[in-house]
């Protein structure tokens, strides 16, 4: 009889978590790698899909940010993505989705994070169906055949991993569409984990100046440590056109020459706008789940000649580059230190709430 494996599952939008049993697999199929989960980020987006904001099936475990240690290995699967050999017992990390490499947007547009079959672990998978184990929020996941599946570097500790979590991959992925210029001066809205993975590939790209524009204080300290030149606390500011009068301040009369949405909160974008000069860039990149419409103006595009765009998820390659970033200077002391608190599994549903109310930094879940 198969050993059972606890998860935290969201069987109801808006309702606790429920903690479940399901069997652990017999056997590890081809390709296929059970891993013991270590430790799991919460997400901005994991709150998304609790609120009911992205189209998903339930139940499901979710979680789709976590390193853990390799348990069995199936046949076929001896190394990892980027080519180094993998054994029993290694420490590992996950591109959170697999894209099937035939569809349109796949082989002709190039564009993989919107593969029409596209899945990622903690989102698109029903805990009701099996193998069940497919989402962090668990002691163990079941990585299908195909995962891009990376060995941590014995130097790199699985809490900076984690606590870049998939913000730092999607920054990555945002900045490489619409890479900004050495010495641009760079705007971020929001300061939370996305927000500060934005701001550290800023500074890694030759950023001459960053303002945050956030809160609460105790995130602002943390986009101090990070490297902000500045911050603007929306509390201080409440009001629209005193927080554009302190962005200005900050960036010259004119604003900035790249601005970067990472909240989550449509009504900012048109904020964001304002605080570009006439020609900037503007990243929505912040905008992951459905949250609702806003109304604007289109005559500020065209008159201020902004460049707008969007960007969507990560690819395995950006993986590997904030493994990569995460390996030199002090960001992986950073991002290690952006973790505040600390749940167990069955204190999932907390720990979700925790990261609702914007009450800490990093949160993770130590199954």
């Amino acid at each position: 009889m198969s050993a059972a494996v606890r998860a935290a599952v969201l069987e109801r939008f808006e309702q606790p978590l429920a903690i479940r049993e399901f069997p652990e697999p017999e056997g590890v199929g081809p390709g296929e790698a059970l891993v013991r989960v270590e430790i799991a980020g919460i997400c901005g987006t994991d709150v998304h899909l609790w609120l009911g904001q992205l189209p998903i099936a339930l139940p499901v475990i979710l979680g789709h940010e976590s390193a853990g240690r390799v348990e069995r290995l199936g046949p076929g699967l001896e190394r990892d993505w980027r080519g180094q050999t993998l054994a029993v017992g290694d420490r590992v990390t996950w591109a959170s989705s697999i894209s099937c490499g035939q569809c349109y947007y796949c082989r002709l547009k190039r564009q993989p994070t919107r593969c029409l079959e596209r899945k990622a672990y903690g989102i698109s998978y029903t805990a009701s169906e099996a193998p069940h184990l497919r989402g962090g929020y668990a002691e163990k996941i079941l990585l299908r055949a195909g995962t891009a599946i990376f060995r941590i570097p014995d130097n790199l500790p699985s809490d900076a991993v984690v606590g870049a979590g998939c913000a730092l991959t999607t920054a990555l992925h945002g900045l490489e569409r619409a890479p900004l210029q050495h010495g641009d001066i760079v705007v971020i809205q929001g300061t939370g984990p996305v927000g500060l993975a934005a701001l550290a590939v800023a500074r890694e790209s030759g950023a001459s100046k960053i303002v945050a524009v956030g809160g609460p204080p105790h995130r602002l300290q943390l986009a101090r440590d990070f490297g902000a030149d500045a911050t603007i606390d929306i509390a201080l500011y409440p009001e629209r056109a005193e927080r554009l009068a302190a962005v200005l301040a900050e960036t010259s009369p004119y604003g900035a020459d790249y601005v970067i949405e990472c909240t989550g909160i449509p009504e900012v974008v048109n904020e964001g706008l304002d605080y570009c000069r006439d020609g900037a860039h503007y990243l929505v990149l912040g905008q992951y789940a459905n949250a609702g419409n806003i109304s604007f103006n289109p005559h500020t595009i065209t008159r201020k000649q902004l460049r707008l765009s969007g960007s969507w998820g990560f690819e395995p390659r950006h993986v590997h580059a904030a493994l990569e970033l995460l390996s030199r200077g002090q960001w992986a002391r950073r991002f290690a230190g952006g973790i505040t608190h600390r749940f167990a599994l069955g204190d999932a549903d907390q720990a979700l709430q925790h990261v609702r109310h914007w009450s800490g930094g990093k949160t993770v879940i130590t199954p």
